[in-house]
């Protein structure tokens, strides 16, 4: 058993994105205490730039490793893929795992005709980094992209579903998965089988989004794969919590395991707006206000 073992586990994201991993993470380890880092205030991170993303970034997970925490989960997708080579330089060797490479690895199994669609911010798509991703695992795959900025505040706002958001999702689908009228059987060939969703707050417009795309694409939620990835780090490193059992071991857990939040900017809107993301009630003793 590792020293660090009774140690949080913990999370950060520009926002409420990041909740998603939360959630699935709490679900796949429900003995493990939870440490998130909303930095609302600077919400969002996807239209910054590469600097001032990593800038960001190297003060939320400051904020974390000063409080104990025995894993660093970039839980964001923007803040991976600008930052993880320099947390994990800057905060070795305190494990620090992000979003992009188990989501990439999840898409590249899932697809059978190798055409794959990323939805992420514009920092996330610009940066390259699901592209170089997919490639490395399967090179002949064709990786087709959009920012979809629109999304984050939708989510943030609370807007999930509906007329108005199924709209903004098929504007920003255009192209990608249009089947030509008199199309024969074989443009189901080059159509895309696969869709990453590759920002932490997308999950929350996937009903949405399964409208539009319809019910034969396969739809890539990167909070549930990174949960997935996190137990295995954790059981490699020897740093599952001695008194936690897993969810899918058939039996109850010996403990149950803390969540606590902090955000950087208007707690009663972190709690009325992380709610929906979890899917029941926050209270005000759960969410502290800190300042980076």
């Amino acid at each position: 058993m590792n020293s660090n073992s009774r140690l949080p586990i913990g999370l950060f994201d520009s926002g409420m994105g990041g909740l998603t991993v939360l959630k699935a993470l709490a679900l796949r380890l429900p003995g493990e205490d939870l440490l998130y880092l909303g930095d609302t205030a600077r919400l969002p991170y996807g239209t910054k730039g590469r600097d001032t993303i990593i800038r960001y970034t190297l003060k939320a997970a400051q904020k974390l490793v000063d409080m104990g925490v025995k894993m660093l989960v970039v839980a964001c997708n923007t803040a991976t893929a600008a930052a993880l080579p320099v947390l994990r330089e800057h905060f070795a060797p305190l494990p620090v795992l992000g979003v992009v490479e188990p989501g990439a690895q999840a898409a590249a199994a899932a697809s059978i005709n190798g055409r794959i669609v990323v939805l992420a911010t514009e920092a996330t798509i610009n940066g390259g980094a699901y592209q170089q991703a997919i490639a490395h695992i399967r090179p002949e795959a064709t990786v087709l992209v959009r920012a979809c900025n629109l999304f984050v505040p939708l989510a943030e706002e609370g807007w999930m579903d509906g007329p108005i958001v199924e709209d903004i999702a098929r504007r920003y689908l255009e192209g990608f998965f249009d089947t030509p009228v008199g199309a024969n059987s074989d443009s189901a060939a080059i159509r895309p089988d696969t869709m990453v969703l590759g920002c932490t707050h997308y999950p929350l417009l996937q009903k949405a989004l399964r409208k539009v795309v319809g019910p034969e694409v396969h739809i890539v939620d990167s909070a549930a794969t990174t949960a997935e990835f996190v137990t295995e780090e954790l059981a490699r490193l020897h740093l599952l919590h001695p008194e936690g059992q897993l969810a899918d071991a058939g039996t109850s857990t010996c403990r149950h395991g803390n969540s606590l939040f902090l955000t950087t900017d208007h707690v009663a809107r972190f709690i009325r707006t992380g709610s929906l993301f979890l899917g029941r009630d926050m209270t005000e003793s759960e969410v502290t206000l800190v300042d980076l």
